[in-house]
């Protein structure tokens, strides 16, 4: 189990604690991660020592079958170790541990590298995200997680950008704009890996931003395409059939497109490789007066 806690109420940082059932858990390697493809993803549900991706399997139901951990033995269970992060801000992120590293992020995107088994930090990346952005989020600086794919993990940044970095170092190997700076759009969630392309959404929805998801090439960082969840100016052309078909459920009357029109993809999304289709959820639509 891991829980993030507060080290006291006038202490100025936070503590990543980590209860342990040791089990036969892979030690720490350099090379970790770089056997995760996209078999390993669609097999994650039968690997009981790793969590390798946000939500343990694709279909993101993340339960995990371990029993070590009972109602006879739970009370014995103890601090095995903790990583002082220094911080007071949010820290919600979902860790990924594979073949014995644990990796999640922080407040501000920073990025982090840990020996499960030690506690000993392994590397870490403050990405340097504009501070400035921190005006646009709606629920402190938060990150919810990392993806993983071969020997790369990826991380959303607070303002904007889709980070691939090296599993083994945390060195950036790719950087990429997925927003209009010029809008206050802000990424708190965890990118997805689907067959080589990393998914990644955005918020903003409450400060008037267009929701959509974008999907980018895991080796390279070039967009490979973006899905919009809300129609755009109804005077220009529509991006897809369907686009159309929702702008005439929308009142033009307002001008919904100037604020954007909301329905922020800020996280939650699912995939079922049997019928091949993505699930994505959406957030509230941005209001505006008539």
């Amino acid at each position: 189990m891991i829980r993030f806690s507060p080290s006291g109420s006038r202490r100025a940082s936070l503590r990543l604690l980590l209860l342990l059932a040791v089990s036969n858990t892979a030690m720490a390697t350099g090379a970790a991660g770089t056997a995760v493809d996209a078999a390993r993803l669609a097999a994650a549900g039968t690997e009981t020592a790793n969590w390798i991706q946000h939500g343990r399997t694709q279909d993101e139901q993340r339960y995990s079958p371990l029993n070590q951990i009972s109602g006879d033995n739970v009370e014995d269970l103890g601090l095995a170790w903790y990583l002082d992060l220094g911080t007071k801000r949010g820290l919600e992120g979902t860790p990924l541990v594979v073949d014995g590293v644990m990796y999640f992020t922080g407040e501000w995107s920073k990025a982090y590298a840990v020996d499960a088994r030690s506690g000993k930090l392994l590397w870490e990346n403050d990405l340097n995200v504009d501070r400035d952005r921190g005006q646009y989020g709606c629920c402190d600086i938060v990150n919810r997680g990392m993806a993983m794919w071969n020997g790369k993990v990826y991380v959303g940044t607070f303002d904007g950008r889709l980070v691939a970095l090296d599993a083994a170092t945390g060195e950036v190997v790719w950087d990429t704009l997925t927003v209009d700076l010029s809008r206050p759009y802000t990424i708190t969630g965890a990118p997805r890996v689907v067959k080589g392309k990393v998914l990644i959404g955005n918020g903003g929805a409450e400060l008037g931003v267009r929701g959509y998801v974008s999907a980018y090439d895991a080796e390279t960082g070039e967009m490979a395409w973006r899905f919009y969840t809300v129609p755009g100016d109804p005077s220009k052309p529509f991006e897809s059939p369907i686009l159309e078909k929702a702008a005439a459920t929308w009142d033009p009357s307002g001008k919904y497109w100037e604020v954007g029109g909301g329905g922020t993809v800020w996280d939650s999304m699912a995939y079922d490789p049997e019928l091949d289709l993505l699930y994505i959820g959406v957030g509230n639509g941005s209001p505006w007066n008539k």
